[in-house]
């Protein structure tokens, strides 16, 4: 099973702390290497536009860059 991890972030000027599974901070990573941002950068501006809690903004994130990518190579088929 997956363990949960916590970690420290500056986002916006202040520190926070996010809960997220290994495999979603990797997928944020790749996202943010994929878009040449830093993972700092990716969630301030994930941060800036969600509802509710964080870290499942980062994880709903994450679902909706994979669903994307699912979706563009479905068309290339």
């Amino acid at each position: 099973m997956n363990k949960l991890k916590k970690r420290s972030i500056r986002i916006s000027g202040h520190d926070t702390s996010i809960t997220l599974e290994d495999e979603f901070w990797q997928a944020l990573c790749d996202i943010g290497k994929a878009q040449s941002k830093s993972i700092n950068q990716l969630v301030c501006e994930i941060d800036k536009t969600r509802e509710g809690n964080l870290s499942s903004a980062l994880r709903l994130y994450v679902l909706a860059d994979l669903k994307e990518k699912v979706k563009t190579n479905a068309g290339m088929a």
